[in-house]
């Protein structure tokens, strides 16, 4: 009986916790909004965004097993969750996923999070992908008066779609009056993107979506080049630069960038509670979630 009051009293602290964190962060945001440091957008729910945030954190494991809340400094998770706000991503609809490296919390942005930010810059309305068969008619043209290369006849054909047989694919950035940027890569080109990220484009999801990876690959390039060309907001364009794209990873690499040059935003801590206490509140708090199943990489892989 003694030991059940004491598991009930133990599980009710970790609610509180639970709750006091998600508060403070989410207050901490708020304001910020509120100082018009940053500008949260249109229809964007900053406290649904924080609450989704941290139930994707409890499935969120480091490379040893342990959870990400357990071993995260607390201004990583912060800055991590701000950068996803300043994008105004959602880690319900995968647009971003967490990443564990060493006691830092990094934010990693899928391709469709890649595409809300960039629907999120001025003017722009859509962004479209096609990949381009062997047997597809396709034709450029380069403009003088504006130095830019449009697409001037494209006519897919349907028995032409064949994995093996991509030649390439574009990207179009879509605005009010017709499209704005362009994109063109080669099959070529592509793999020497993928050879870039850690599975050097050999994944299950490199062999068995191909043509989605290539236009992934097209996507983040046409939208990262007019992201970096716009006039929209700079504290906007740095978290979209600075929010690790999803060509694939090398850990060592990304480590080093998690751990370099970040200018961190933390909570003040009340001072009548000691620090060590609230270290072991929050190591009760997260034993709990560790049978949470780790997601497949395979999975993973094929949302970057």
């Amino acid at each position: 009986m003694a030991e059940n009051n004491q598991n009930q009293m133990v599980e009710q602290k970790q609610k509180e916790t639970v709750a006091e964190f998600v508060g403070k962060v989410q207050d901490h945001l708020k304001t910020l909004n509120e100082e018009s440091t940053i500008t949260l957008p249109p229809n964007y729910s900053l406290g649904n965004a924080v609450r989704s945030a941290y139930l994707k954190l409890l499935e969120t494991k480091d490379k040893s097993g342990k959870n990400a809340l357990e071993v995260c400094t607390k201004p990583s998770i912060t800055n991590a969750m701000l950068s996803m706000v300043i994008q105004g991503l959602s880690p319900a609809k995968n647009q971003c996923y967490f990443v564990v490296y060493g006691n830092q919390l990094t934010l990693m942005r899928s391709y469709m999070g890649t595409v809300a930010v960039t629907k999120r810059l001025k003017g722009i309305k859509d962004v479209k992908a096609y990949c381009i068969y062997e047997g597809d008619e396709f034709e450029t043209e380069y403009n003088v008066d504006t130095a830019t290369i449009r697409i001037t006849k494209f006519n897919p054909k349907f028995e032409n779609v064949d994995i093996s047989k991509i030649k390439g694919a574009f990207a179009v950035i879509v605005g009010e009056n017709g499209p704005v940027h362009t994109e063109i890569m080669s099959m070529a080109q592509i793999q020497k993107a993928w050879n870039q990220g850690y599975s050097k484009g050999n994944s299950g999801a490199h062999s068995n979506f191909t043509e989605e990876m290539a236009k992934k690959s097209v996507i983040n390039r046409a939208c990262k080049m007019f992201a970096n060309t716009s006039d929209d907001a700079d504290i906007l364009i740095e978290a979209f630069n600075s929010t690790t794209e999803n060509e694939g990873i090398d850990p060592v690499k990304s480590e080093i960038a998690a751990n370099a040059n970040q200018e961190l935003l933390d909570f003040k801590e009340e001072a009548s509670v000691p620090e060590t206490n609230k270290t072991n509140v929050i190591e009760a708090e997260f034993k709990e979630v560790k049978e949470v199943p780790e997601p497949k990489q395979e999975a993973i892989e094929m949302d970057f």
